[in-house]
């Protein structure tokens, strides 16, 4: 239960992370932060943020490139903040110069972020902060997880965290009072850092969406982490044994939920909101007829995609699931907002080989009910079921009756019928080389990312190209019995 006081040698800190844009909830905690602050003073308050504040999948957000994200921590008070990987993967150098270096009013941190030209760090960012309150000098170190292969594409090298942060925490620790870091790198690497380096006292963590509404204790070595979303803020008291001159901690999770949101968190959202669907009104395509969109079976806008991730990646298949569709579209204008409203995950294009084996495999399951309607959670994906397979430069003789995982008749690309064990070239996305979903198609080789193009962007290209729209009407799967599916 939160203390309705603490003592003049106590510290309140208050910590959130994860909340993918949740902007609502955001406002939620800004008062609370607001009434914490009035309550112990702001000398006796510390607020950070864990990462993955921003998420594109909100038109606020997308549309002003993150700065209602930013908008929202300033207004907060928060005085600390490191990146996430949805900040620092799904946002140019030039939009996170912008955000963090020209109107962030709070500390950024991150001690393996750097421009991988010549390893330095841009202006805007350091490895760690001090920030005094009340009685303690408090040190911060900040570490985001390392998806070097993808961050090398954007210009960035994020090097080994736990190195990083082992690096600064030798050179802080006799410098401060208390050593915490601020970890967007998941649950299982905060136990390993609380095992492997010494000095730290606290970890605040994020990425895996973890809650711990009670901290964990590996060593001496306190874990926290407020879950997901915005649903909850953590609250750590800080204090000091005076025996072992070493910090104590009282941590909980403060639900939000019925909270009411501040009144100028609220209003920044409406401006952004407002912003964001002037940004998102311009008109891409003008359709002369609808294009369906349907996850569990073949559709026009499925076709569309799957074939524009084969041009984008000059490709001879293109394959993706039709629950990255979360909608079709209407006959007439189609905005950018109505593309961003219907494909919505920060998922990029990706160019793979794949053997005719493991493509064979994923087109089977993809006749099967447990994978178009399977749930799907985290990386990019902001829809809500797998969806079956949408491809392209394919065609496929399928026969309903028969048993699982030996429906298929016949495959055929570029006429020859598919070989098993010969490799082809295939234009998909990131999602499937995390092993999501259709797994198989992770086995893939000779990976290349395509970054900082989402797959939307591939949508609003084929939108432009008559051929394309004629093109996506073509059936790909045909049922053995009717010649149609």
């Amino acid at each position: 239960m939160r203390e309705t006081s603490i003592d003049a040698l106590e510290v309140v800190l208050l910590h959130s992370n994860d909340i993918h844009s949740r902007l609502e909830l955001a406002a939620k905690m800004a008062s609370y932060i607001e009434e914490e602050r009035r309550r112990y003073g702001s000398d006796h308050v510390l607020t950070v943020d864990i990462g993955d504040h921003m998420d594109r999948m909100r038109v606020e957000t997308e549309g002003s490139d993150g700065l209602v994200n930013i908008a929202l921590l300033n207004a907060s008070g928060y005085e600390v903040v490191t990146i996430g990987n949805n900040e620092g993967l799904t946002f140019t150098p030039e939009h996170l110069a912008e955000a963090y270096g020209e109107r962030a009013k709070f500390q950024t941190i991150c001690a393996n972020f750097h421009y991988s030209s010549n390893g330095e760090r841009p202006s805007w960012l350091a490895p760690y902060a001090i920030i005094n309150k009340g009685p303690y000098r408090i040190g911060l170190i900040g570490a985001t997880a390392a998806f070097a292969e993808f961050y090398k594409l954007l210009g960035w090298d994020v090097s080994d965290p736990l190195k990083a942060i082992a690096e600064q925490a030798a050179f802080l620790r006799d410098k401060v009072d208390v050593l915490i870091v601020m970890s967007h790198l998941g649950l299982p690497m905060d136990r390993r850092m609380a095992e492997e380096i010494k000095g730290l006292d606290l970890v605040l963590g994020g990425h895996t969406h973890h809650l711990l509404e009670e901290p964990e204790l590996i060593g001496q070595t306190y874990l926290c982490a407020a879950g997901k979303f915005g649903d909850y803020i953590g609250r750590v008291v800080i204090g000091m044994d005076p025996i072992t001159k070493r910090p104590t901690f009282r941590a909980e999770c403060v639900p939000m939920a019925a909270l009411e949101e501040q009144p100028e968190a609220a209003a920044i959202i409406g401006r952004f909101r407002a912003a964001g669907q002037r940004r998102l009104s311009r008109v891409i395509a003008r359709l002369s007829a609808p294009l369906p969109a349907i996850a569990e079976r073949e559709s026009p806008l499925g076709n569309l995609l799957a074939a524009g991730l084969r041009r984008w990646t000059d490709a001879e298949i293109g394959i993706v699931n039709a629950g990255q569709l979360l909608g079709g579209l209407a006959a007439g204008d189609v905005t950018a907002g109505d593309i961003h409203a219907l494909c919505p995950s920060p998922i990029n294009p990706c160019r793979m080989r794949l053997r005719g084996r493991a493509l064979r495999q994923a087109l089977e399951e993809s006749l099967l009910v447990e994978y178009k309607n399977k749930p799907i959670r985290g990386f990019g994906f902001r829809g809500i079921v797998l969806g079956t397979l949408a491809v392209d430069g394919i065609e496929i003789r399928w026969n309903e009756e028969a048993e699982p995982l030996n429906k298929i008749t016949s495959i055929l690309i570029n006429g020859q019928s598919l070989e098993d064990e010969c490799d082809y070239v295939v234009g998909t996305i990131d999602m499937f080389t995390f092993g999501v979903g259709y797994e198989t198609i992770k086995s893939g080789t000779d990976v290349r990312y395509y970054l900082p193009g989402f797959i939307r962007d591939v949508l609003e290209r084929e939108l432009q190209e008559s051929s394309a729209l004629s093109d996506c009407q073509r059936i790909r799967w045909m049922a053995s019995d009717t010649q149609s599916r």
